[in-house]
């Protein structure tokens, strides 16, 4: 019952009982008993038009917070799933480089190591304005799991570098295809992407069966690179630093290590160099865009 039908109803039944005073005593008691049980009906209709909470039924009603937040359940919103791999026609299988007419490189990292020189080596990138690209070995993702959402949070881009790192280009087509499916696994499961890239471990190119072997995996294309820092030689940050600003150039995939404190040491001073020639340092993906 809406609200001016409930007033109406109440002003008809209050007229019937101030009438009934001018009637006889048996017919006034009458009037009272019925506009009692009248007045009674009216005001159960009215509440059973209402909900527990005092809301009309069918009202469209806000949620209402509880008043102590510890009364809710907070559940942080489900990370967005990681980007995965794209084709891009007009590329070979095997990409060592990208267009060499734009000023743009790729810092590639294999992702292995001390997570603190990892986080360092990211924190310098980000410093800088810089996103790399980290293929990413699967059992160490397996050690140091929160690795892979540090990645992609700063903005970079992960991908697959086997799940063992051994040398995949001596393995038979079962044990290679384990090495890259088994990584893949770990990266959907962590990310909900199977990653972007796919490097062979311990080899700067993939054969052609490591080639087939990662397609059927998934990946239309396999990451190589065209600048070798050497720095998992360990030659000190100002060797590493000239091994690359001598090689690199537009267009440029750079292959480092996360797992080296001479990398670490030497990403600021690589980066100041790429800023001065009028580089920019992006993802393998978007060198490729």
């Amino acid at each position: 019952m809406c609200l001016n039908c409930y007033f109406c109803s109440l002003s008809s039944l209050l007229c019937l009982y101030m009438n009934a005073s001018d009637t006889p005593v048996h017919r006034r008691g009458a009037l009272r008993a019925g506009t009692g049980a009248a007045l009674a009906g009216v005001l159960a209709a009215g509440c059973a038009d209402r909900d527990a909470a005092g809301t009309p039924a069918g009202a469209v009603t806000d949620t209402v917070s509880p008043k102590n937040p510890a009364d809710a359940t907070a559940r942080p919103p489900s990370p967005r799933p990681a980007p995965g791999p794209h084709r891009f026609p007009g590329q070979p299988v095997q990409i060592d480089h990208g267009p060499r007419d734009r000023a743009r490189v790729a810092l590639t990292f294999h992702g292995q190591g001390d997570p603190a020189i990892a986080r360092t080596v990211l924190a310098e990138a980000e410093r800088a304005h810089a996103r790399v690209t980290v293929l990413a070995v699967g059992s160490w993702l397996d050690e140091h799991p929160g690795m892979a959402r540090r990645i992609l949070d700063g903005g970079h881009e992960l991908g697959n570098h086997t799940q063992h790192h051994a040398d995949i280009s001596s393995m038979g087509e079962v044990q290679a295809y384990a090495e890259i499916d088994d990584c893949a696994r770990r990266l959907r499961r962590l990310t909900g992407s199977i990653g972007t890239w796919f490097r062979p471990s311990r080899t700067r190119y993939a054969t052609p069966l490591v080639q087939r072997l990662a397609a059927r995996a998934g990946y239309p294309h396999v990451l190589s690179y065209d600048v070798d820092s050497l720095d998992f030689t360990s030659p000190g940050a100002a060797a590493v630093t000239r091994k690359v600003a001598g090689a690199i150039r537009n267009g440029s995939v750079v292959s480092l290590h996360f797992g080296y404190a001479d990398t670490a040491a030497a990403l600021p001073l690589l980066l100041t160099e790429i800023d001065r020639r009028q580089l920019r340092a992006v993802t393998t993906t978007e060198l490729l865009t």
